[in-house]
């Protein structure tokens, strides 16, 4: 059965799944689209003409409308463990069943299908995200879905202390911003809870407790606190910051140590599943007999997790074989103007010796990753043994500098370098880095968010570390995403040279050809 899924709203994606198969997830924001984009013509017609054949189903997510004073639903809206809807339809002519399911079915499915041996009779998952902070009980293969409600809003209200403490944020009809999230994620290390003030307290726990909407979030009302405008990298903003990531998880920690559902796998989506402190801690608790996240946490996994929805509707299992590289491929719309660049087959040896000396390389490999997360396919790449790669990295990224670089690392080295020495390919767990040899991953509370990298699985990547450690004696690199400000990755020719041009990068490797700028 071939199934053509959209998720409406933003972070808007197009999947298509092939008789089991994701055969692609294109997300609005790549390509140099707006971060937290809506579905684009240019996607959908991208996404036509990959499809390997017209679909047999075209599935809806749920999401919701805004009108004057009422919230109406797109398809079958947002909220609901059990709301479905299948009608006939047509698409170009051509009749298809028209399937639906809510966004709050769409993360569980896409994180059950995507998991290690899925299908799964039976798991706990964890929808933690702008609106939904539950627990989910998983049976009969999904048959059966019991939800335990811990917290509403819990990625609203993170987001929210930012907003409090930021003299930008509008006092009245705005709502928490998406990005502030990951910001505040990273502020939350410069923070000791030690010296926490019992004001900083009630105003973290009034932002926890209140039942009133953060949608928009009504700031004003928290004008008496000291937290109100006093700067995000304020020692008040971080000192809270820590305060109110320990509430949270502890809130989330407590209902599922009180659910009886120890030595069961748990499964994590939703945004908060970004928050690698977070995952880090699950792992560690001991109340679950395994942990997955799947790469595409956040909502850029809906699309996926609606289809599987339509599948299983349809009587196949759910499961999808998959990549985290099932986007789409790089276009080669533009050549390099041999005037200003020079171009050449590609040596690791030669180029490892570059990252070394202190460049920047713009990295591009085959299609582009599933998710938020640049794993090695659309990179900016630089050495960690100099802290100056981490200021360089956020001054090309326009970036604030507290915000840490990510480091990519050969599998076999994680036991070196870092500890726990968590063997993942998709960067969703903080690791304490062990040596004071790579400064410019190396996070203030001592931490990294660290993708491993297995040479059969990525070669070219692999390839790279291990000439950048036969040089070095580590096989370690930062990699950051390749994106303008505010935009997903970097998707054509065009676009990369006009970035680079742009930020000042004079070395680019597309799919084994090396690129270097000459510079006037």
């Amino acid at each position: 059965m071939r199934i053509l899924s959209l998720k409406p709203g933003h972070d808007g994606a197009a999947a298509y799944v092939d008789d089991g198969h994701l055969v692609y997830s294109l997300e609005a924001e790549k390509d140099s689209f707006e971060r937290y984009g809506e579905i684009t013509a240019s996607l959908v017609a991208q996404a036509a003409e990959l499809a390997p054949a017209p679909p047999d189903v075209v599935a809806i997510g749920g999401w919701h409308k805004f009108l004057p004073g009422f919230q109406s639903r797109i398809a079958a809206g947002y909220n609901g463990t059990n709301l479905v809807s299948v009608t006939d339809g047509r698409f170009f002519g051509t009749p298809v069943q028209v399937f639906s399911s809510t966004h709050e079915r769409s993360h569980l499915f896409c994180a059950a299908a995507l998991a290690p041996g899925a299908p799964l009779e039976r798991c706990v998952i964890l929808i933690w995200e702008g609106v939904t902070g539950a627990f989910y009980e998983w049976s009969d293969y999904g048959a059966v879905i019991t939800r335990n409600h811990v917290m509403s809003q819990p990625g609203a209200r993170y987001a929210a202390l930012f907003a409090l403490a930021d003299p930008t944020f509008p006092d009245e009809g705005s709502d928490p911003r998406m990005e502030d999230a990951g910001k505040l994620m990273a502020l939350t290390a410069f923070g000791d809870t030690t010296g926490t003030t019992a004001e900083e307290q009630a105003t973290v726990d009034r932002l926890l407790l209140t039942r009133e909407s953060m949608y928009p979030f009504a700031k004003s009302q928290y004008r008496e606190s000291p937290l109100y405008n006093c700067g995000v990298t304020s020692e008040r903003c971080t000192r809270a910051a820590r305060y109110l990531s320990d509430k949270i998880f502890a809130a989330f920690y407590d209902a599922a140590a009180l659910s009886g559902h120890r030595d069961m796998p748990l499964l994590i989506v939703g945004g908060c599943g970004l928050n690698c402190e977070w995952n880090r801690r699950w792992r560690e608790s001991g109340l679950f007999s395994e942990v997955f996240v799947p790469p595409c946490t956040n909502d850029s996994g809906s699309a996926i997790g609606t289809a599987v929805d339509a599948a299983r509707y349809f009587g196949e299992p759910c499961k999808l074989s998959w990549s985290v590289f099932a986007g789409a491929p790089f276009r080669q719309d533009e050549a390099a103007d041999d005037r200003l660049w020079s171009s050449q087959p590609y040596d690791p040896r030669h180029l490892a010796e570059v990252l070394e000396a202190g460049r920047v390389v713009a990295w591009v490999h085959g299609r582009y990753e599933i998710g938020p997360r640049a794993l090695g396919h659309r990179s900016l790449l630089a050495s960690p043994l100099h802290a100056k790669s981490r200021d360089q990295l956020n001054e090309i990224k326009r970036r604030a500098e507290y915000r840490p670089i990510a480091p990519v690392c050969l599998a076999e080295e994680l036991d070196r370098w870092f500890d726990p020495p968590i063997d993942d390919p998709y960067m969703l767990y903080f690791s304490r880095v062990t040596t004071d040899a790579l400064p410019a991953i190396t996070h203030v509370d001592g931490t990294a968010r660290v993708q491993s990298v297995h040479e059969s699985e990525l070669p070219e990547l692999g390839g790279l570390l291990r000439a950048f450690a036969a040089r070095t004696g580590y096989g370690v690199l930062c990699n950051t995403s390749l994106n303008f400000p505010g935009r997903g990755f970097i998707n054509s020719m065009s676009e990369l040279l006009a970035y680079c041009e742009l930020v000042g990068v004079a070395d680019a490797v597309v799919d084994g050809a090396w690129h270097r700028r000459l510079w006037p």
